[in-house]
């Protein structure tokens, strides 16, 4: 049986995708001497490269004579309380350098640039976010008496309401998390070209880079779903896309992407009859909703695949057991609607809307396919809860 892919595509892919991640990068890291020690250290310690490819030079400043290379690809900015920080900056986007600048003092930092007239864009002034919940540490612990607890009026040497007082953060693991998760997504969001070569070389980037195509492809398959009307014209194109984008997520973790294991991927991800024989089924039961129901599945089980990938390799997965993953999450995406009694809670969902409610589905899902991407992803998420929330209510209904 021939598959629903092109196998010499998925093999171009892997060849340009291994290209990608080979690129030279030079990145330089500017330390603010008066940055708190558990910044350098994190800043630091992200930038150690063991990829071959990527040139790290590390300088400290205690003034506006802060020294970057200016072919770098970008720069990063550990910064303290010295002033001219918003000055480096600029000096650095004036050369053609992307910058990030990474603290722990947002507020403080964020007034003395713009007070110095280099204000910081918003987008690359990186923190950790306070949240609710968030445990804070004090960088200085408030020694209370005695007598201090024994006070009637608040503690005054502490105002929790001031965010200068707040700051330095100290960067627990929460912080520390959601700063490498917000400085993957700022280079991910720069580079287009060479992020894959970001994320072989620097851990933080791998998360985002991988989840971002997951995203990307989703929408991509979600949009097939909704303009292709040639019965089993979809399938190839759809599992073209998730092969191309799990040798991403490999690629950003590092994989070798041997002949071997890209055979075995492409015949696996081109063997996802399953998909095309539900959505088929589906909309035998929902005719009005056809167009919805491929789309959801489309993109319902690309996003499976992505996310089981990452997170296998997040876990120290490989390629040897990469295929079966990928086809097991994707089986199960699409399992919920693999039922008639499925099927017949979709077909009841959408007969309590009505007649005319079907008609302006329908009239709603060829706006969409003309209209902006934007709003075929919108009604292909909404297909993907209807969907979802249907195969919830029949498997409450069985037991």
């Amino acid at each position: 049986m021939k598959l629903p892919i092109d196998v010499m595509a998925v093999f171009q892919e892997a060849m340009d995708v291994d290209t990608a991640r080979s690129i030279p990068l030079c990145v330089s890291v500017l330390l603010d001497d008066t940055a708190p020690a558990d910044l350098m250290a994190y800043v630091r310690s992200s930038f150690a490269s063991a990829s071959p490819q990527a040139r790290v030079s590390v300088n400290y400043f205690t003034d506006g004579s802060a020294v970057f290379d200016p072919r770098s690809d970008m720069a990063v900015i550990a910064a303290g309380i010295t002033p001219e920080v918003g000055s480096i900056a600029a000096r650095i986007r004036e050369a053609g350098v992307p910058v990030m600048v990474v603290t722990t003092l947002p507020e403080l930092v964020s007034a003395t640039a713009r007070e110095a007239g280099f204000p910081i864009p918003e987008g690359d002034l990186l923190s950790p976010e306070l949240k609710d919940g968030s445990v804070l540490m004090l960088a200085q612990p408030l020694e209370i008496t005695k007598e201090d607890a024994d006070r009637t009026v608040p503690y005054t040497e502490f105002d929790g309401t001031d965010p200068f007082s707040l700051e330095p953060y100290a960067l627990t693991e929460e912080f520390s998390d959601d700063l490498s998760r917000k400085m993957g997504e700022w280079v991910v969001a720069a580079f287009k070209q060479k992020r894959l070569a970001f994320a072989q070389a620097f851990d933080f980037v791998r998360r985002p880079l991988s989840s971002e195509s997951v995203r990307a492809t989703s929408v991509q398959n979600a949009g097939v779903g909704l303009v292709v009307v040639i019965p089993g014209a979809d399938m190839p194109i759809m599992t073209l896309n998730q092969a191309k984008m799990i040798l991403q997520i490999a690629a950003a973790y590092g994989q070798p992407l041997t002949a071997e294991r890209v055979k075995e991927l492409a015949a696996v991800v081109g063997g996802g009859f399953a998909c095309r024989t539900v959505a088929r089924q589906l909309v035998g039961v929902v005719p009005a909703l056809g167009w919805a129901i491929k789309a959801a599945i489309g993109y319902s089980g690309t996003v499976a695949m992505g996310y089981a990938a990452i997170e296998y390799f997040e876990h120290g997965g490989n390629m040897a057991g990469l295929a079966g993953v990928v086809s097991e999450a994707r089986a199960k995406a699409v399992s919920a609607a693999e039922s008639t009694r499925a099927g017949r809670v979709a077909k009841a969902t959408v007969d309590e809307v009505g007649s005319q409610a079907r008609k302006a589905a329908a009239d709603k899902a060829k706006e969409a396919v003309k209209s902006a991407p934007g709003k075929a992803l919108s009604a292909a998420r909404r297909a993907a809860a209807t969907v979802a929330s249907a195969a919830e209510r029949a498997s409450r209904a069985e037991r």
